[in-house]
């Protein structure tokens, strides 16, 4: 999965955390089938006699279920992606590089490898971004995750509830996780809501009409599942809202905290901005139809992404996704920023004291 498979080994102790990352997951596993029985055996099957009103309520709930855990598997074991070998340090270079004597050899070696590679992103004193654990030259909006121990493409965060880093490959799979996750949730309390409402007015009436098992179980099932759907459901709206408005600016969330410093212009939050439209096609697809689908349908490798002063020079060209060209700006505080930027190196330490 990741870029510096060679030279692992696993260990007792790496394979215990690695069994131990996985209880999350397991958790939420035992949650949906948890409410699965709790929804289709106590809620549909002993506790309604109109048939009707039983498919109808178990064709949408398995509906939404499906479309739930499928984008919850693929979320999950979808890898993060390998950067090409081409991107990686011969050790020879490796060498030169920390061996090098002050910050800007080691930024001159770095930048002579990378010279044909389709980079713009930049340390703060400008140098070409390099991981010193993989070994490779960074690609624009990638990170290292020392939870997956590899350098990750376009990474967004490393969560735990589907052990795995959220990233080029699964990020539309994630937010669709979310989305069905809500839906999920939200049709379960509402169609449970009846239920929790009528059993609170008169319990002994419910029991004599059968809609809630008489041995009180059923009723402990249904109740805490109302409860359970509107706790999850208050939780994921935040969260997906957020990653709505992330889509819609093309920011992941590291972006979001910490902006990516562009070869030209420094700074900037907004360099991947190419407009709502294009961006929201830049995660989902080109393909209207495949949108909601879990199908992965991202526009381009992961390894290089069109930038807004791009798209600025080549507004009549449209979005192109072949290579990148300089990212050229006329924005008088961007190139303030970078200024600032550069004057800045000037007080950091050699590469190998303070890695990009």
């Amino acid at each position: 999965m990741g870029n510096d498979d060679h030279g692992r080994r696993k260990t007792p102790c790496s394979c215990c955390m690695s069994v131990f990352k996985w209880i999350p997951v397991l958790f939420i596993t035992a949650v949906i089938g948890w409410s699965y029985y709790a929804y289709v055996v106590q809620l549909c099957i002993l506790g309604m006699e109109n048939r009707v009103t039983m498919a109808v309520f178990l064709l949408f709930y398995h509906l939404t279920l499906v479309l739930f855990l499928w984008s919850y598997w693929q979320t999950i074991f979808t890898s993060v992606g390998r950067v090409p070998d081409h991107w990686r340090l011969p050790e020879s270079e490796v060498e030169r590089l920390f061996r090098a004597e002050n910050q800007e050899a080691q930024k001159r070696i770095l930048n002579n490898f990378a010279r044909n590679l389709p980079v713009t992103n930049r340390t703060m004193n400008g140098a070409v971004r390099f991981c010193e654990k993989c070994k490779i030259i960074k690609p624009d909006r990638s990170h290292h995750c020392s939870v997956c121990n590899c350098c990750v493409l376009k990474m967004d965060h490393h969560c735990p509830w589907v052990n795995n880093c959220v990233n080029f490959y699964n990020y539309k799979y994630f937010v669709l996780f979310l989305g069905y996750a809500l839906i999920y949730c939200l049709y379960v309390a509402f169609t449970t809501l009846n239920d929790f409402i009528q059993f609170w007015k008169n319990e002994n009436q419910l029991s004599e009409q059968g809609q809630l098992n008489g041995t009180g179980m059923g009723r402990f099932h249904i109740l805490f599942l109302f409860f359970i759907g509107i706790m999850f459901a208050i939780s994921l709206v935040s969260l997906f809202g957020y990653h709505i408005y992330l889509v819609f600016m093309n920011r992941t969330t590291l972006e979001a905290f910490r902006a990516p410093i562009f070869r030209v212009g420094g700074p900037d939050k907004n360099g991947y901005n190419l407009g709502r439209y294009a961006n929201f096609c830049e995660v989902f697809g080109d393909n209207w139809q495949y949108w909601f689908l879990p199908i992965f349908t991202s526009r381009g490798d992961g390894l290089e992404f069109p930038t807004a002063t791009e798209q600025l020079g080549n507004n009549r060209g449209g979005y192109r996704y072949d290579a990148m060209g300089d990212t050229t700006t006329n924005s008088t505080r961007q190139q303030s920023s970078h200024r600032t930027a550069n004057s800045a190196a000037t007080t950091t330490q050699p590469f190998r004291n303070h890695p990009a």
